[in-house]
């Protein structure tokens, strides 16, 4: 951090890999619209995964007091986790692919007009949920909704389009896979051709998955859904951005603070980015754990 100053002290993580955006730009837009009279700023890049990580924890223990992502859902998710717990407040610049949390506490996806929202420096307090040994801010997910995030990792065509063409592709090859869960401690047994954990209402893209998720309730929104045909799904799929797709015949929400969940397969969707954790999982909700600059 640069000399002492009464200025409050800011740094910008950015991922210059992720989803679409003006990344490369972001030195110009700080110094035209940054309130420099207000903050001292650094930017540092990333260079691998979990270098947010990294590079927020260095920030936390430099007394920085506000830390910015600049980049898409798995950006944010990293440079959160050294907040977890503290009053230093984090910042989003959205430049992913789907950019659900963004989208869910409506922080604008325009550069200039995200940098005005860190200017204001309101906060709200968000819960955040634990899995296992990781956490995730606005969604996670097993089966499908996993396979296709490992896939669409793979391949170098971003954004919307990329994801539905993952999708549409994989759909006709997967099946569905038998879970156990423990509901707060009710036993359910479904088949399913995903479940999806929603702190926030976002799937991305602005399509919402659980509509009636809020962030800041302690609740978690367990959406699952059963597989139809192709046509039947592309039939429902337009509710996802009406908000309504819990009207769908084929898709069961249930709200709830604690899940253990026993699956096929150890891969997980996590906010995003495909990741290993095992066949058996522990989500639990950390009720107002994370300060957000917001709108």
């Amino acid at each position: 951090m640069s000399e002492p100053s009464d200025k409050i002290p800011i740094l910008f993580i950015v991922n210059p890999f992720s989803g679409v955006g003006q990344k490369k730009q972001i030195a110009y837009h700080l110094e035209k619209k940054l309130d420099l009279t207000k903050y001292t700023y650094k930017v540092s890049y990333t260079a691998h995964p979990r270098h947010a990580t990294e590079l927020s924890e260095e920030a936390v223990k430099e007394g920085y007091r506000v830390i910015v992502a600049v980049g898409g859902d798995g950006t944010v998710n990293e440079t959160a986790r050294p907040l977890i717990g503290t009053e230093i407040a984090l910042g989003i610049i959205p430049s992913g692919s789907g950019n659900g949390l963004a989208r869910h506490l409506q922080i604008p996806s325009d550069i200039d007009r995200a940098i005005r929202t860190i200017n204001l420096s309101q906060t709200r307090k968000i819960d955040i949920v634990e899995i296992n040994d990781q956490v995730f801010l606005s969604i996670a997910g097993v089966g499908f909704d996993a396979h296709v995030a490992e896939k669409f990792a793979r391949q170098s065509q971003r954004g919307f389009w990329g994801y539905v063409r993952v999708a549409v592709r994989e759909y006709f090859r997967y099946r569905p896979k038998k879970f156990v869960l423990f509901v707060d401690g009710k036993k359910i047994k479904r088949r399913a051709l995903f479940i999806s954990f929603a702190n926030s209402d976002q799937f991305g893209y602005n399509t919402s998955i659980a509509p009636n998720a809020s962030i800041d309730d302690g609740m978690v929104d367990v959406c699952i859904a059963r597989k139809t045909s192709l046509l039947k799904t592309l039939f429902w799929a337009p509710l996802l951005l009406f908000r309504k797709i819990d009207k769908a015949p084929y898709m069961e929400i249930i709200r709830a603070r604690e899940v253990d969940i026993k699956q096929s397969k150890k891969k997980i969707n996590l906010d995003g980015e495909p990741v290993k954790l095992g066949k058996r999982l522990h989500i639990h909700v950390v009720p107002a754990s994370l300060n957000v600059i917001v709108p």
